[in-house]
């Protein structure tokens, strides 16, 4: 279990080892290394998806590990309250940042192995906390620096709390 400390409040999170091994490896081992401790959920989409875990207050872009191999066609969905990662246009271009569902996905599910077809990999799920989340996607959003879709006021992930079963 792994919790994510917020300004907003906290978000608790279950990791996917059997269904996706590598990503739940990846997002556990920068939950353990304080990776995620200062970043902000830096683009946030009502009905959509919040997302975090690579960029710093002021859209500071911290320098991440290496790129993981893409584990979605590992037959979870990007259904509400699921977490996956997010990638450029390279299907196995994910490193740190994740992003939460706000609501059912499915069109950023595995279809085939092709560049439109690999979809996003879901690792993990909100266990407790979604009253966060909730408070989080009704923030106001502009653009900044080029970006999108990021919050007016900072969230911040203050700490990061890793549980081990």
């Amino acid at each position: 279990m792994i919790t994510l400390h917020t300004d907003f409040g906290d978000i608790k999170i279950a990791l996917n080892f059997e269904s996706a091994p590598k990503t739940a490896a990846n997002f556990l081992e920068y939950a353990k290394n304080g990776f995620y401790e200062g970043t902000i959920f830096h683009r946030v989409i009502d009905g959509f998806m919040v997302q975090g875990g690579g960029m710093l207050p002021g859209m500071e872009e911290k320098s991440s590990n290496a790129q993981i191999e893409n584990e979605a066609d590992n037959g979870l969905s990007n259904k509400f309250g699921t977490l996956a990662m997010a990638r450029t246009a390279d299907p196995h271009s994910a490193s740190s940042q994740f992003f939460i569902n706000l609501k059912d996905n499915n069109f950023l599910d595995f279809t085939s192995k092709t560049s439109q077809g690999w979809g996003y990999c879901v690792f993990a799920e909100v266990v407790e906390g979604m009253d966060v989340i909730e408070k989080i996607k009704k923030v106001a959003t502009g653009n900044t620096l080029g970006h999108g879709d990021v919050p007016l006021e900072d969230i911040i992930i203050t700490k990061v709390t890793v549980e081990e079963a």
